[in-house]
């Protein structure tokens, strides 16, 4: 092995350590909070909205930025972004841990989500950059299995801590890592650049006012009524600004997001999943993590543990998922994760009952992992590679975003259902509003499934002579 080789294995590994724990820490943040809920309740108070908030304002700033998080990195550099994204979020996560009430805790939360905007669509992007593309698979496939277990850990780590030590230790958890990495990148990731393309910042205000206006309008909607005049102005605003960003984008010379890219039937497709993934299962966990401590009379720690089913399975089947799908191709593996999830949900809303045994959860919480564990890798590769390499960045950041609105929309939309069907009167009245919502994040899910079906298949590469090496827009024809 030659001292170059040797160089960029080392550079490979510090890329791939560095970004996945860059990305667990703002995937984990997501719904960490969800089992210190009630104590965070009990604590600062607050209603049902602003318990939505707690997750909400970090996955909404977090989904209107990211895009332009990503265009901030490949116009000014991706390290130097990333390590801002990761200093504002460490400084934040501070400020959430001595939050002295409701209100300043949401504000926090919101600033998190900025830096998070930032931090995480780079961490593909740079992963990218530094690793050969034929260790990509099982690169991705680490990357994926350290995203998902964040993802659904949140609930076991948020719940150990909060028992244990306090709410606050679920902040304070990321003030260490994050001044640990910022060195690090500094170190040992190499400065890369995307198109160069200036920033978009009417795009920018359009997606991210529509955004805010349709995901706040969800929120209120079981607070003000669906027919108040701010929940109608916001739902209503929001729609149109996002009509006038779809607009814009196509007629812009450098848009934030060129509509062009969706004439590809991969990121089209796997886009489309990500959204309705993400929909289905987060706003799934939040109203199952309280379920298992307000109904079931499990402490945060034992409600966590009993979802160890569900959150291990992404270390367990993810780096195997990424391998498999350099092999066969990432559609099938996504679809069969996706439909496995929805499965499972649904037998949850099933045998969801006011005094329901853990034996009777088990196996949709083992069927669930699985499921989460075959998507994350493979339709990080999925995404990458349906554009070109210059727009990886841009596409990195589309793919989270989408993926944090429809988290976003997922908690509104099933707290929504909820709140209408049931309450927090009992435990029967808390079951009697979850199984309906339930039902309709396995039905997301189910439907982000058909989606992925769309996604063309792997085809069969044509001979090639050994000198003729494959290009980009050889690639992205397979990929379309």
């Amino acid at each position: 092995m030659t001292r170059q080789t040797t160089a960029r294995d080392g550079t490979a590994v510090w890329a791939l350590v560095i970004t996945s724990v860059a990305g667990f820490m703002a995937a984990l943040d997501n719904l960490v909070v969800t089992t210190a809920l009630p104590s965070i309740r009990e604590d600062l108070g607050g209603a049902l909205h602003d318990l939505e908030w707690t997750v909400s304002a970090y996955t909404l700033t977090f989904a209107v930025l990211l895009m332009f998080g990503a265009a901030l990195g490949d116009r000014f550099g991706r390290r130097r972004l990333f390590i801002a994204g990761i200093t504002v979020f460490t400084a934040a996560s501070a400020a959430a841990a001595m939050a002295p009430g409701i209100d300043s805790l949401i504000a926090a939360r919101a600033v998190q989500g900025a830096g998070a905007a930032v931090m995480m669509p780079l961490t593909l992007t740079l992963l990218t950059a530094a690793v050969p593309e034929a260790r990509r698979g099982a690169a991705y496939g680490i990357w994926g299995a350290v995203h998902g277990l964040a993802v659904a850990s949140g609930p076991l780590v948020g719940g150990s801590l909060t028992e244990h030590i306090s709410w606050q230790w679920i902040f304070w958890l990321n003030v260490p890592l994050g001044l640990a990495l910022i060195p690090l990148a500094r170190l040992r990731l190499a400065e890369s650049h995307g198109t160069g393309a200036p920033l978009d910042l009417p795009g920018t205000l359009l997606a991210g006012g529509g955004l805010f206006g349709i995901v706040y309008g969800l929120v209120r909607g079981p607070v003000d009524g669906w027919t108040g005049t701010v929940v109608l102005t916001g739902l209503f605003t929001g729609t149109a600004l996002l009509v006038g960003f779809v607009h814009h984008s196509i007629r812009a010379k450098n848009p934030m997001l060129p509509m062009r890219l969706f004439r590809s039937r991969a990121f089209s497709g796997i886009n489309a999943a990500s959204l309705l993934m993400f929909l289905g299962m987060f706003g799934s966990i939040f109203l199952l993590s309280q379920y298992m401590q307000g109904v079931l009379g499990y402490s945060p720690t034992e409600a966590g543990l009993r979802m160890l089913p569900w959150t291990g399975m992404p270390m367990l089947v993810a780096p195997i998922a990424g391998i498999l799908s350099d092999r066969v191709g990432g559609r099938p593996v996504v679809a069969t994760g996706l439909f496995l999830q929805a499965l499972g949900l649904a037998h949850l809303a099933v045998v969801a009952t006011a005094d329901a045994s853990y034996a009777a959860q088990l196996p949709a919480l083992v069927v669930s992992g699985i499921g989460m564990a075959l998507y994350f890798a493979p339709a990080a590769n999925l995404i990458m590679s349906s554009v070109r390499p210059k727009e990886q960045g841009i596409a990195s950041g589309a793919n989270n975003a989408l993926r944090e609105v429809g988290g976003a929309l997922g908690i509104a939309i099933m707290a929504s259902i909820f709140a209408a069907r049931g309450g927090y009167e009992s435990g029967q009245a808390f079951v009697d509003g979850m199984r309906p919502a339930l039902v309709t994040g396995a039905a997301a899910v189910a439907l982000a499934g058909i989606a992925t079906l769309f996604i063309p298949g792997r085809r069969p590469a044509a001979p090639r002579p050994p000198s003729a090496a494959p290009t980009p827009e050889t690639a992205l024809e397979t990929a379309s």
